[in-house]
């Protein structure tokens, strides 16, 4: 069962502006990533169901975040059905994030009182989804939409809460695109998590990519 309200949820994730999203087989690894995350500042994370068992080291994180990392807010991605939503809903996630936009997990999400920030690529599906009672609405893929989508999108809809996700990269010219544009916040990837940085274990590098980026969001938003 989620551990935080809907509100304190959505709160969290408007106040840091940025959600990194993160898959990772191995339990300890993700456990490491999450730790860093949480050290650099993060207090909402993004454990995406992507592979085998995904679920299971899901179910560990929630529990490691629960006894090590007050505040951590964690949610599940990559969802695209009711079903998968469900399972991770019962496991603890507090929010559910899908690269679409599926109008049978909405009603799922909102009797738990779970946000459900679905991935939308049109004005249409923005407004679909926010009539389906979601809060916040991920562009997805950022960096094929660009920020000049995110600020169309703006023009006739100023009401929309916009999480970019895709393509999001760590650094100040491309964060300042996005919030310009006006993304509420950004949900950042591999550009977050070298590859060299977690095949040495560099878990410091990555807490302070997190600290810089969140500095310089706090700038920005």
């Amino acid at each position: 069962m989620a551990q935080y309200s809907k509100l304190t949820v959505l709160q969290t994730i408007m106040q840091t502006g940025m959600v990194p999203v993160f898959y990772n087989p191995d339990p300890e690894i993700s456990r490491q990533i999450l730790r860093a995350c949480y050290e650099g500042g993060v207090r909402a994370f993004e454990f995406t169901n992507r592979g085998d068992f995904a679920h299971e080291v899901f179910r560990e994180l929630v529990k490691y975040a629960s006894a090590e990392l007050p505040g951590m807010i964690l949610g599940v991605g990559s969802v695209v059905d009711p079903a998968t939503a469900t399972l991770y809903m019962q496991l603890g996630a507090n929010f559910v994030v899908g690269p679409v936009f599926n109008p049978e997990v909405a009603p799922v999400c909102n009797r738990r009182l779970i946000p459900y920030i679905p991935g939308c690529g049109s004005a249409s599906e923005i407004s679909a989804a926010q009539a389906a009672g979601c809060d916040i609405c991920k562009v997805f893929p950022g960096d094929v939409l660009g920020p000049a989508f995110v600020k169309d999108i703006m023009g006739p809809m100023p009401w929309s809460k916009i999480m970019v996700t895709g393509g999001v990269q760590p650094d100040e010219d491309n964060l300042r695109q996005w919030f310009k544009a006006g993304a509420a916040c950004v949900g950042m990837g591999s550009k977050l998590f070298p590859k060299d940085a977690l095949k040495s274990g560099d878990w410091e590098r990555i807490s302070m990519m997190c600290r810089q980026s969140m500095q310089t969001i706090a700038a920005l938003i």
